[in-house]
């Protein structure tokens, strides 16, 4: 049985040593040519203008025309079709408000309000997407109330590493057609469907199925077909290649999440991974499913702590420490700066002698908008891709030792960014799925450079730590049911 206390690995003693010895002689500081790890940390279901307006500590490092020194985000005036004058001001809210907006690609359409004539997202219907639960006035209009601090990890971590003012989700829609371009560039069935714009882009239409080729039979989710048709139904199992189908066959990979059958564990809904063990209703019962899907969350804490981190890691939270409205125990922030905490403070030492802090990145992500205000107009992506690309910004921040503290980057990107910057890191072919990994235009260079003297990491504080989240019996909720 795998330890849960990474203090008590006898492999953790060793590295400790291991990293004194190589401290001392200066081999901890030396430079790499590509990082060893990529940690990509995803959470839910905001925008920039929602989650960050505590980044806008004074009028002159926020901007919506933002220099290489200014966050992006707009703190006043938002833009509300429904309001005489055309502007709200927008009001507080919990991070855990007991309410949920809907973020279907019909709410994206409503929310985007699209000009006829340019063809650009006017940005000022958001009134219109529906909200459920225990909604206030004007619900979709709110920015997360950070009086008590509960964003602090975030904004320290966003302040210390580097910032995209312009990360856009790839798909218009929710979290499940989010997490398969996360994994493998696209939502399509299949490399086909990809390539003539068609993908699954809802998520199930019974929010309490099973997800994926173990779904039961019957379940249905929404596929968009050209000219932006959301009419068809499909059951949820693609099969296309991912991005651990192109890697090098030396380079191992982990997808940490709380449940096998979620809408966030994107594995699951590709057929040659999963490998069910019936035709609907089974199980995942594939050697790719059994060697690199994790269905506990916090397991990623245990192998930074035993220094058995995968090269490459997607990690999926628990609905507890996700960032959903309503559904949350506020413990996100805390627990994505327990991750960043644990590999920072690793004693961990590579073959090559490096550590985990000098030779990891840790991608920080959000995986769709939330239904959220946001003032910043995607870019469409040509057809056929268009009627479902790009969607609505999300924050990002990308972790290294390598990258500049206080990096505000001004370059547009989507989750297919994301996938270039893996495999550029570990020498595949830029675009080799030709899925969204083809169709980005960057790779995420510009937020590190590997020939700095990597910098000596500093603790992010936060009221909940890595012990927490190791030894928390909670039963772990769905991240997202919607």
């Amino acid at each position: 049985m795998k330890s849960t206390n990474p203090l008590c690995s006898p492999r953790f003693v060793l590295s400790f040593l291991l990293f004194a010895i190589a401290a001392a002689g200066g081999v901890a500081g030396a430079q790499i040519s590509s990082f060893e790890h990529v940690v990509i940390v995803v959470q839910e279901n905001r925008t920039p203008d929602n989650l960050f307006q505590g980044l806008c500590t004074s009028s002159a490092i926020c901007s919506t025309h933002p220099t290489s020194s200014q966050y992006n985000l707009q703190t006043n005036n938002w833009l509300d079709n429904q309001q005489a004058g055309g502007v709200i001001q927008p009001l507080p809210a919990a991070i855990n408000a007991g309410y949920d907006l809907s973020h279907s690609h019909s709410a994206f359409i409503k929310q985007c309000d699209q000009d006829s004539v340019s063809g650009v997202c006017r940005m000022d219907g958001g009134a219109a997407i529906p909200c459920s639960g225990t909604c206030p006035s004007q619900p979709q209009f709110r920015y997360v109330d950070n009086s008590t601090g509960i964003l602090a990890p975030y904004l320290q971590i966003a302040g210390q590493y580097g910032w995209a003012n312009f990360m856009f989700q790839t798909n218009q829609g929710p979290s499940f057609p989010a997490h398969q371009f996360i994994f493998g560039g696209t939502s399509a069935p299949s490399a086909a469907d990809d390539a003539a714009g068609t993908y699954a882009s809802e998520n199930l239409l019974d929010s309490d199925s099973t997800a994926g080729c173990i779904a039961p039979a019957g379940t249905q989710v929404l596929e968009i077909t050209p000219p932006d048709n959301e009419n068809t139904y499909i059951y949820p199992c693609f099969e296309h290649n991912t991005l651990p189908d192109v890697l090098p066959a030396n380079v191992t990979w982990r997808y940490y999440t709380p449940k096998a059958g979620s809408i966030w564990t994107a594995p699951a809904a590709i057929n040659h991974i999963c490998q069910p063990n019936q035709p609907t209703g089974g199980q995942c019962v594939g050697p790719m499913w059994m060697n690199n899907v994790d269905l506990k969350s916090a397991d990623v804490l245990s192998d930074i702590g035993n220094c058995e981190l995968r090269n490459v890691s997607w990690v999926i939270p628990t609905g507890q420490n996700s960032d959903h409205a309503g559904y949350n125990s506020a413990g996100g922030p805390a627990w994505v700066a327990s991750i960043v905490n644990a590999i920072g403070q690793s004693a961990c030492i590579n073959p090559d002698g490096s550590s985990y802090w000098n030779s990891t990145a840790i991608l920080i992500l959000w995986d769709d908008w939330g239904g959220w205000y946001d003032h910043e107009a995607p870019t469409f992506l040509a057809q056929p891709f268009g009627d479902y690309q790009l969607g609505f910004r999300v924050p990002f921040i990308f972790v290294s030792a390598y990258t500049r503290a206080g990096l505000i980057e001004n370059e547009r990107h989507d989750f297919g960014s994301a996938l270039r910057f893996v495999e550029h890191n570990f020498g595949v072919k830029l675009g080799i799925l030709a899925f969204a990994d083809a169709r980005a235009k960057d790779d995420l260079s510009s937020f590190f450079n590997p020939k700095l003297t990597p910098r000596p990491f500093v603790t992010i504080p936060a009221s909940k730590s890595a012990e927490f989240f190791l030894h928390d019996q909670s039963p772990p909720a769905d991240p997202d049911d919607d």
